[in-house]
């Protein structure tokens, strides 16, 4: 798998496999607002490829909570869902504040299970909750892990 740092095209199609995917679906986050998020220059766009393919997406700001590195979202197209695709996007956005950061931040969705199970396999805690945050009755659980 090959991760490469968005392009103008790749950050629409990052915008609508967002838009088009849990949690966003479930929060309302609109297609508008997702080419926002992924058009803005304050977060990098990754993107993970198969063969030449996109498959997945990974946003991510350096100073995003507390002034440590924050991942915005990651997101994997649905056919290459449960095929690691996710893990391999986790990995590299750790690594790449790995030695220049102690911490690193994450959000998931109380109602996101699957993958709030994947970040506590792979060692991050809870630090809060924002209860109503983006929905009433969903909190936004608060994450980081040592890098």
């Amino acid at each position: 798998m090959e991760i490469r740092e968005a392009t103008a095209d790749d950050r629409e199609w990052a915008a609508g496999l967002l838009a088009g995917s849990d949690p966003w679906l479930r929060l309302g986050v609109t297609l508008a607002r997702c080419q926002q998020m992924c058009r803005d220059p304050r977060y990098e766009v990754w993107i993970a490829l198969e063969a030449g393919e996109r498959v997945g997406v990974a946003l991510l700001h350096d100073i995003g909570m507390a002034g440590s590195p924050y991942l915005k979202s990651i997101a994997v197209d649905a056919p290459s869902r449960g095929r690691g695709v996710g893990s391999v996007l986790l990995d590299f956005a750790e690594e790449r504040w790995r030695g220049s950061a102690g911490w690193f931040f994450l959000c998931v969705s109380s109602f996101n299970t699957r993958a709030r199970a994947l970040y506590e396999r792979r060692g991050y805690v809870v630090v809060g909750e924002l209860p109503d945050q983006v929905i009433e009755g969903a909190s936004e659980i608060v994450m980081r892990k040592r890098i």
